[in-house]
């Protein structure tokens, strides 16, 4: 499913979410507090989108990312976008499994994920393999959609996601599964308080839970214990 909507995948990003997704992302790797020194895995990384931003930041950024992904088409879309921007040597692609990352324990400073862990098929080994990769104290940042609870907004956001956006997908996407899966995906994920529970107990000795744009995402920041 994610290698045939893979060419289409950043452009419907942005129009789904009105271009927040970039102030979303930019606010994940703020949060990440980098000094130009760090080494930071991209976890589900897709077309390596956050990857590139969190070598380009300004006001902070990774010396090197490794961006790690099971969809073949999103890591070769990717890598056609780190080598356009002439990142080749600071963003490093990978394809792997998110419960079983294939990359040594304590490597690095810092850890990311934006949209990708809900569609981790078992969420507590993929919150182990973050846990098992980051050295101690090392960083965590979360992006994931949430449902929000604010009366009026509550009612709208569903509806959208339920209803308006599996249709603006489909007719972007060309794909008439992936945007029904998506809604499917969030409504399935825990809710804040569980899935910080899970991070607390699978390694992270400290997380804070984040709300943005009225709870219809959710930034964690977790440091490893």
């Amino acid at each position: 499913m994610f290698d045939r909507i893979a060419y289409r995948y950043d452009r419907m990003n942005r129009v789904l979410s009105v271009g927040l997704d970039q102030r979303w992302r930019a606010r994940g790797i703020r949060e990440l507090a980098l000094t130009g020194t760090e080494q930071v895995l991209d976890m589900c990384t897709g077309t390596a989108d956050l990857a590139i931003k969190a070598v380009t930041a300004t006001g902070g950024q990774a010396a090197q990312v490794i961006g790690v992904d099971f969809a073949g088409e999103m890591l070769r879309l990717g890598l056609d976008k780190v080598r356009k921007a002439r990142l080749a040597d600071r963003v490093h692609l990978v394809r792997g499994d998110a419960t079983n990352v294939p990359l040594p324990d304590a490597s690095f400073d810092a850890a990311m994920v934006a949209f990708g862990i809900r569609n981790v098929h078992n969420y507590e080994l993929g919150i182990r393999e973050f846990a098992r990769v980051l050295k101690p104290g090392g960083r965590l940042a979360v992006l994931e959609f949430g449902r929000p609870e604010i009366p009026g907004i509550k009612q709208c956001y569903r509806w959208y996601f339920k209803y308006l956006l599996p249709i603006i997908g489909r007719m972007g996407s060309k794909h008439n599964e992936a945007y029904s899966y998506l809604p499917a995906s969030v409504d399935q994920f825990p809710e804040p308080d569980a899935f910080a529970a899970m991070l607390k107990n699978h390694g992270f000795a400290t997380v804070r839970t984040v709300p943005l744009t009225f709870g219809t995402v959710y930034l964690y920041i977790a440091t490893r214990g």
